[in-house]
């Protein structure tokens, strides 16, 4: 090549070294035994400059202590109490007019609770129908629990009061699910699921459908109740989060009763079939 001094080069063409590269290289035959220190040269090093940030990357930011992030905070044994108004609302419908509510409220900690249920509907200023639960609510995976517990049903016809046992928690996509049996006296039995489902369209507006169905070993004529799958109801809310905690709401929710329920309803001159339109707050504390 034009130029190059061959007289600079070692066997076989390889360039010679230049003594800056040899002051860096360890020589070809040291002795892997040598314990002599092995020369690396001059590396960067020295005092940092006054303006450089600190060590811990903090920049000079005091630490500060930072809420619900202490260790009592975060204990998942320690006990916490919450009550949430899930439905407080009015509704009107061609079969009737009224109040409806729903709500659930524990107190506990992550493994174990005491849970407390309920739900009903009031027209004519007394309660037609309603219930309410008490349960243990114990953590048996993640976003799943099991309850144990009594009902103790209220309303138009006796009182009836059942044992209770069931399950709820976070399915696959998001969906909110309560399965629950109950036993009675009398050899009465009954089965209740519900599912729902939060669909966010904004930060602060929700879509709430939800879907629940009833049934019952043995008539109760007492209570308009019949045997078999007695009920099927549905509901489409929208909610508007003024706050996380405060939400009011309007909607549309129907019943459809089947089976010897929807006969008995049918002999009384009820309707088997009714769509509501529904206002409500949905809170919690």
């Amino acid at each position: 090549m034009s130029g190059m001094d061959h007289a600079a080069m070692g066997h076989g063409d390889v360039p010679a070294s230049t003594p800056a590269q040899d002051e860096h290289a360890q020589p070809a035959h040291a002795d892997a035994h040598d314990d002599a220190p092995m020369s690396m040269g001059a590396m960067q090093g020295g005092a940092a400059p006054a303006n450089a940030r600190s060590p811990d990357w903090s920049d000079g930011v005091v630490p500060s202590s930072m809420e619900g992030m202490t260790m009592m905070d975060m204990d998942d044994r320690s006990s916490v109490a919450n009550l949430l108004l899930d439905n407080l609302e009015s509704f009107a419908g061609k079969g009737s007019h009224g109040q409806s509510w729903e709500a659930d409220g524990w107190y506990g900690n992550d493994t174990d609770k005491l849970w407390l249920r309920s739900e009903g509907e009031r027209t004519g200023n007394r309660p037609q129908d309603g219930d309410v639960e008490a349960f243990w609510n114990h953590a048996v995976a993640a976003f799943w629990d099991t309850q144990l517990g009594v009902r103790r049903d209220f309303g138009e016809g006796p009182a009836r009061t059942w044992a209770a046992a069931g399950i709820q928690g976070l399915a696959p996509y998001w969906f909110e699910v309560e399965a629950t049996l109950y036993a009675g006296a009398g050899g009465r039995t009954a089965a209740r699921a519900r599912v729902e489902y939060e669909l966010r369209l904004t930060q602060r507006l929700i879509l709430q459908p939800e879907l629940e169905i009833n049934a019952y070993g043995k008539a109760d004529p007492l209570r308009d109740i019949g045997a078999g799958l007695s009920s099927v109801d549905g509901g489409l809310r929208l909610r508007y989060e003024i706050r996380r905690s405060f939400a009011p709401y309007v909607g549309v929710t129907w019943e459809h009763l089947t089976g010897g329920t929807a006969d008995l309803a049918k002999d009384a001159g009820r309707r088997i079939t009714d769509r509501r339109w529904v206002a409500g707050i949905r809170l919690w504390f």
